[in-house]
Parts: C-alpha cells; sequence; structure tokens
C-alpha cells in the first residue's frame, strides 16, 4: 500500500505494512525463518543483517499494527509484559513511575518485584480521577501508565486529561489499549505518547501465540526501543509475528462479533438475581459510561461479575461447558477466569481487595460463539 493512513481501518488491517513477496510474489507475508542474512561486502546488505535486529515478518508486523493504531512506528516484542518492560527501561535508576493500581497482575509483578530493584520508583493509583494522577506527580516523574478499560474491575481513565498531566510534568503517557484494541481505541490520537498491547490477546485473536508490541509516533521512543530490541534481545521469532499478523487481518470483523455478544450478555446478567454486580463500560449502569462512549466507538467482550463468594465462584467455574476456566483472554473462543486466584494472584491480597478484586469476582472472555448458546451455557452454570 502506497499511503495507508487513506484507506479505512478494515482495508489497513488486511494490507497495511505488507507488500507481495517480491521473490515468488506470495501474497502472504512469509516466514522468515532465520537468524542471519548474507551480505554483498561489509555493511553492504539488503536492509536486514541479524534477526535479533530485525526480521522480514517483525518488520510488517510493526508497520501493521502502527498502521491500525495512527502510529508512526512500531516495535514487537515477545510478550505484553516485555513490551512494558521495554517501554521502561528507558528510563534510569531514580526516574519514577506513576502506574493505575488496577492493572494486569503481570504488569503489577513487573514494578514492584522486579525493576522496583533496580533504583526505579513506582506510585500506584487509581487513575479514573484525574487528580491522582497529579498528585502523585514528583519532579522525577517519566511515565504515567495506565489501562483503560482495566483488567478486571473495567476501570476507564480519561485518557486526553491523563496526557495533559504527564505532559505538563514532562512525562510520557503510555496505554495499555489491550481490552479495547484499536479498533475501539485511540490512545496517540487522544494525547498518549505510546501504546502498548499483549498481543497474544485480541490482536492474534486465536489464542496460539505470545507477543507483545509498542506503537508510538516519537522518535525519541523508537529510537530507544530498537536499541533495546538490539540490546536486550526480547524479541518474538518470525512464527510469532506471522500469527499475529494472521490475526489482525480479522480484527476488525472479530471485534464487532466480541462487541455485540459482549453487549448481549451483559445486559442479561444486569437483570440476573444470582448476579451481584457486574462491570462492562457498554451498560448505562456503569459510572465511567459517559467516559467509555466519549473515547471508545465498542466496548468489546470483557466482563466482571461478583458472586459474593469463593464457593459460589468456584461452583460457577465449574459449570460452564462452552467458557472454559482459562489464563489469557482475546480468543475467538470464550474463556472463564477468576482474577484473585489466576492472573492478579501476585498482587498483595489487601490492593486486590481494595480494588474490588474479591474472591467472588469472575472474569469472562466473551467469544464469538453464537451468543445464545454463551448465554445457556451461563445460565445453566450460575450457582442458584
Amino acid at each position: 500500500m502506497t499511503d495507508e493512513n487513506e484507506y479505512r481501518f478494515g482495508t489497513r488491517a488486511v494490507h497495511a505494512g505488507q507488500q507481495p513477496d517480491p521473490t515468488t510474489g506470495a501474497i502472504m507475508t512469509p516466514i522468515y525463518q532465520t537468524s542471519t542474512y548474507a551480505q554483498e561486502g561489509i555493511g553492504v546488505h539488503k536492509g536486514h543483517e541479524y534477526a535479533r535486529v530485525s526480521n522480514p515478518t517483525r518488520t510488517a508486523l510493526e508497520g501493521n499494527v502502527a498502521a491500525l493504531e495512527g502510529a508512526a512506528h512500531g516495535a514487537a516484542f515477545a510478550s505484553g509484559v516485555a513490551a512494558i518492560e521495554a517501554m521502561v527501561k528507558l528510563l534510569s535508576a531514580g526516574d519514577h513511575v506513576i502506574c493505575g493500581s488496577n492493572v494486569y497482575g503481570g504488569t503489577d509483578r513487573l514494578f514492584r518485584q522486579v525493576l522496583a530493584r533496580l533504583g526505579l520508583e513506582f506510585s500506584f493509583v487509581d487513575t479514573r480521577e484525574p487528580k491522582r494522577i497529579a498528585d502523585a506527580v514528583t519532579d522525577r516523574t517519566r511515565i504515567v501508565l495506565v489501562e483503560t478499560p482495566t483488567n478486571p474491575m473495567m476501570h476507564l481513565t480519561d485518557i486526553a486529561a491523563a496526557a495533559e498531566i504527564a505532559h505538563q510534568a514532562g512525562a510520557w503517557l503510555v496505554v495499555d489499549n489491550t481490552f479495547a484494541t484499536p479498533y475501539f481505541q485511540k490512545p496517540l490520537a487522544l494525547g498518549a505518547d505510546a501504546v502498548v498491547h499483549s498481543s497474544t490477546k485480541y490482536l492474534n485473536g486465536h489464542s496460539d501465540v505470545v507477543g507483545g508490541i509498542v506503537l508510538t509516533s516519537d522518535d525519541e521512543i523508537i529510537e530507544g526501543l530498537r536499541f533495546l530490541q538490539k540490546s536486550a534481545g526480547a524479541v518474538p521469532g518470525p512464527m510469532d509475528c506471522w500469527l499475529v499478523l494472521r490475526g489482525t487481518k480479522t480484527l476488525h470483523v472479530r471485534m464487532e462479533m466480541h462487541d455485540a455478544n459482549g453487549r448481549r450478555i451483559a445486559e442479561w446478567l444486569q437483570h440476573e438475581p444470582r448476579v451481584e454486580a457486574i462491570f462492562y463500560a457498554g451498560l448505562p449502569t456503569h459510572p465511567q459510561h459517559a467516559l467509555a462512549k466519549k473515547q471508545m466507538t465498542g466496548f468489546g467482550g470483557m466482563i466482571s461479575i461478583e458472586l459474593s463468594s469463593r464457593e459460589r465462584a468456584e461452583a460457577f467455574l465449574r459449570g460452564t461447558r462452552i467458557f472454559t476456566l482459562a489464563e489469557s483472554l482475546g480468543g475467538v473462543e470464550s474463556l472463564i477466569s477468576h482474577p484473585a486466584a489466576m492472573t492478579h494472584a501476585a498482587v498483595p491480597k489487601e490492593d486486590r481487595e481494595a480494588m474490588g478484586i474479591t474472591d467472588g469476582l469472575v472474569r469472562l472472555s466473551v467469544g464469538i460463539e453464537d451468543v445464545e448458546d454463551l448465554i445457556e451455557d451461563l445460565d445453566r452454570a450460575l450457582p442458584k
């Protein structure tokens, strides 16, 4: 594609970052399964020297997702956590990071138990209130990192407000856009400096790869990330890149189905007396529904529900037939999980409870199966 920005989302999803293979004419980007590349002479090559530094399959993926996010650049990593780590590794000992309190448990563990030991300082705040972000700023704040919607409580952050606060402090705003995807939310257009994804999830969409990616139009950020790809080496292999690239071609189609099914199930759960509370930004009863409508074009398929006790939650998790008890999310198949014991087990118990992650909380990743079958499955499994 000559000018990817002139095309709409679905066309970019299928074509951006890719050209037919110049050697064979293959329409699909090949899996360049190589560790090194022949050079015509010292420093004379065809754009690639060593696969840790660059790989044509990875380059295609980075260009594709960058086009979907409206970014100038992309840098792919071996996991979503590796992508977040790379962003924070752009800082130095003594620098300060403000992080949303209700983020993925792996992000919390990375910051508290790994990077904090290396001289970085972290503050965890409820980013639903922009003032709390502002109050946490110090003269050493360099990154504000938020998830919106959050995992698993579906809290939202006003991205534009957070960007203004970060920029006034001379810091970058980094948004984890994994739940919303670029199809439903464009953080860079709202002022964010970088967007991160666990490409394991919706970007791939088929539960058969682990990966991460950072998207940005900031030259300083991308130069730093490219250096870290080369120097630290947490890069994805070409097969992993190809699988995610295969997934993004149908992202717009899949997200429409996730969203339609998610809305139907959320509406049904809202009137179900066996459910104590439901957390879904697409419901008018969600306290931040107005913000969701303002900065998102859809609400997706992630729903959390409160069942009031560990016993009722376990009975529910045992009772489903279509929803599969498993870690992760964002695949075409419906999954169900227990955040307190699974995704957020590493978060201190008092912190989990303070943000509402109780032993009775269950998270649903609504797939693209027939929605009536999914509702019947949940109805059958909910404890009386």
